[in-house]
């Protein structure tokens, strides 16, 4: 249960306390009776918890539309055979004791709670995931802080995947950057010797095979692609093992086209082969700008006032000279860090990014 504090306010002038905010008191011009007073909070749309809420549901298709949630709390509880799909932000969900579900949750600006569930195939970007007493659970995730899995078994982890046109807008109104994944970044609160309670689902699995798409014809109506090109979020190998010694660091700095530049990078780069490990998006100030790029550090310093910085390390033999030779041809108007060589490229990235886990909190 939260807490509630109220702070006492000072009473207006004459000692008295001022009144609530009242709007409509007064008489009835027909009938001369006095009209009882309306209070702001009469004024608010009234929430029916029942819209968002699924309960009880068992073999059937439900969801709800872009704009249904709006950034309210869900509650998916006591569910089986069933596929549920919220394509739409919201403040936090709690999936309780629900079993062989697939479920697709939009942005979620808060936390994601599965407590009690087995047997459920999921999609799900959020700020907080965590897990409890839940046992095989399948999850194509984005998180933007490390995930958390307590009393949990047979848990298997992939990066998030999807594209409907109205999800961009949906992650910033849930204040998620696409950038910030620690999907395969799993902490287990309750490790057991000689077990593994967590894996990662393989680098060929497809969601759809897993969260097949919505066939009700409602929720048809949503556009949704699983295709991994199509992605909001930029695929990511994470955790995985890579298939070469060398990396590179690529640092984007904010303005207008951050955004874009940083997909088109990607595409660039990942289309001659390279692999994209992982992105961050952060803000920086003069002294990280120092520790993390040296002797450069100067002539991107001006840069960090505009907002966040977007990196992304990629990994593939020959990878600095073609990271380099790629932002010199597609970006060279704009200011992009990239690492000078493959000796120092190793130690670009770990700069980089032990800054930015400390600055989340990682």
């Amino acid at each position: 249960m939260g807490c509630f504090f109220s702070r006492r306010r000072k009473p207006a002038q004459g000692g008295q306390l001022p009144l609530p905010q009242q709007a409509g008191a007064g008489q009835d011009a027909a009938t001369g009776e006095q009209k009882a007073p309306q209070y702001s909070w009469d004024l608010r749309t009234k929430i029916d918890p029942k819209d968002y809420t699924f309960s009880g549901l068992k073999n059937e298709t439900v969801g709800r539309l872009p704009g249904k949630v709006a950034g309210q709390q869900f509650v998916i509880q006591d569910c089986e055979n069933c596929k549920i799909y919220i394509f739409d932000h919201s403040a936090t969900i709690t999936i309780d004791d629900c079993v062989n579900c697939q479920i697709f949750l939009g942005p979620i600006k808060g936390s994601v709670f599965f407590r009690d569930c087995k047997d459920c195939k999921c999609v799900v970007a959020c700020q907080q995931f965590r897990t409890r007493d839940c046992r095989k659970l399948e999850v194509f995730l984005c998180c933007a802080t490390q995930p958390i899995i307590e009393s949990s078994t047979g848990m298997k982890f992939g990066c998030f995947q999807y594209y409907y046109p109205e999800l961009a807008l949906q992650f910033k109104d849930a204040g998620l950057s696409i950038f910030n994944n620690t999907w395969s970044n799993i902490h287990d609160f309750t490790p057991v010797s000689g077990e593994n309670n967590w894996g990662l689902l393989p680098e060929t699995a497809v969601v759809q095979d897993y969260v097949p798409l919505p066939s009700s014809e409602e929720l048809k109506a949503v556009r949704v692609s699983t295709d991994a090109t199509k992605s909001i979020i930029p695929i990511t190998r994470g955790r995985r093992q890579k298939n070469s010694d060398e990396s590179c660091l690529a640092v984007f700095f904010a303005g207008d086209y951050t955004t874009a530049n940083a997909r088109k990078l990607i595409d660039e780069m990942t289309s001659k082969g390279f692999q994209l490990i992982q992105t961050k998006e952060v803000l920086m100030k003069a002294e990280d700008a120092h520790r993390v790029f040296q002797q450069s550090a100067l002539e991107f310093i001006p840069l960090l006032e505009k907002g966040p910085v977007v990196a992304l390390e990629f990994n593939g033999d020959g990878v600095v000279e073609q990271c380099r030779s790629t932002i010199n041809e597609v970006f060279s108007g704009t200011k992009v860090f990239v690492s000078e060589s493959k000796a120092s490229a190793s130690q670009d990235v770990d700069n980089f990014y032990n800054f930015a886990d400390m600055q989340m909190g990682m």
